[in-house]
Formats: structure tokens, C-alpha cells, sequence
């Protein structure tokens, strides 16, 4: 069953990347608009997180989408997770901006995500389904290096579910800090790294 999901996760990468990159030749001289990244170190938290971004210069707006596969990584929790997450953001660059760059810059970001899996639950030994929805509001920064682009952020909101017990949610943590936990406080932070065409 991992195995199955794994090859459907694949194949699904493959044809966004197809759909995103074999489009009709841009000129040299038009700017970057495009680009696919990955969530750096995704992989050692027990998803592999792959995204899309699309910048609209005119507006000094872009649009990403991120899936990933949990499962595929390094299971820190020792619970054999299975499952994936969603998110959409909208990012909106604030301060500087030059449109021969568009997706460069600082930015403040709304996002949804949503995630749904199964782990092995610590205490009663049974998959347990966990399903939370996160709505975030996000700081950061976003500089490209010719055709390479690295994005960092931080940030945090609102979440409503179905919590693990370990609170990862493979796109947000909750809220566990000063010895207290809270399932309604989502934190988010990261750096993708990434193509840009």
C-alpha cells in the first residue's frame, strides 16, 4: 500500500513538472515567472513537500501550491505516518520590487493547508487517522540566483481538527511550547529551495 502511494505520488510530480516546463519557448529577454521548489529538509520530518509558483509582475502578487507525500522521508516519530498535505498560498511582495525579478523579494503571505493521515499511535498501538486545516498569515523572503530560487519563512494562525498526538502536521506544528500545548495554534517554518524559468 506505501509502496502504491509512493509510485502515484511520483507520477503525479512528474506530470506537473512536464506541464510547468515543456510550454512553449520564452523569450531570453521576458522575466522569470515560474518556478518549482522543494521544501529543504522535508525529507528528514517524514514528507517530501514539492511546490509550484506562478508571479503575476503586474500585480506584485504570486500563487504557489504545495503538495506533499507523507511517508516518504525519515519517520523522526517512529509512527509509520501515511498520508499527504495541501497548502495554497497567495503572496504579496511588499517593499522593493523590481519586475525584471518577480518572484524576488519580501513578502506577506495568507495560506491554507490541509492534512491527512495515518500514524501508529504511541500509547494504543492502533492507526489512528489524523486531519487538521490550518489558515496561516506569513513573513519572508524570497531571493533568486539566475535560475535557482531559495524561500524562507515564518509565521503562524488558526488550526481546527483532528490532531496527532505528536502535534506535526507535516505543514504546520501546534502550539507546544512553555509545557503547554494548544491544537488551535498553528506554527509555520521553513526554507524551499528551487528552478525558476
Amino acid at each position: 500500500m506505501k509502496n502504491c502511494n509512493i509510485i502515484r505520488f511520483c507520477v503525479a510530480v512528474a506530470l506537473l513538472l512536464c506541464v510547468a516546463i515543456i510550454p512553449q519557448r520564452v523569450r531570453a529577454e521576458e522575466p522569470y515567472k515560474n518556478g518549482i521548489k522543494i521544501t529543504f529538509l522535508s525529507w528528514s520530518t517524514g514528507s517530501t513537500k514539492i511546490s509550484y509558483e506562478r508571479a503575476f509582475p503586474e500585480l506584485k502578487q504570486s500563487a504557489e501550491i504545495c503538495s506533499s507525500l507523507i511517508c516518504a522521508g525519515y519517520d523522526k516519530y517512529k509512527n509509520d505516518p501515511l498520508g499527504f498535505t495541501l497548502r495554497y498560498s497567495h503572496k504579496f511582495f511588499v517593499g522593493p520590487y523590481d519586475v525584471a525579478k518577480p518572484l524576488q523579494g519580501a513578502y506577506l503571505r495568507p495560506e491554507i493547508i490541509y492534512s491527512d493521515y495515518k500514524y501508529t499511535h504511541s500509547v494504543t498501538g492502533l492507526r489512528t487517522p489524523a486531519r487538521m486545516c490550518a489558515l496561516l498569515a506569513t513573513a519572508g523572503y524570497q531571493h533568486c540566483f539566475g535560475h535557482m530560487v531559495i524561500d524562507g519563512w515564518v509565521g503562524g494562525g488558526y488550526a481546527f481538527g483532528k490532531a496527532s498526538e505528536t502535534g506535526y502536521h507535516h505543514g504546520f506544528q501546534l502550539w507546544k511550547w512553555l509545557g503547554k500545548r494548544n491544537d488551535n495554534i498553528a506554527l509555520s517554518f521553513s526554507i524551499r529551495i528551487g528552478y525558476i524559468w
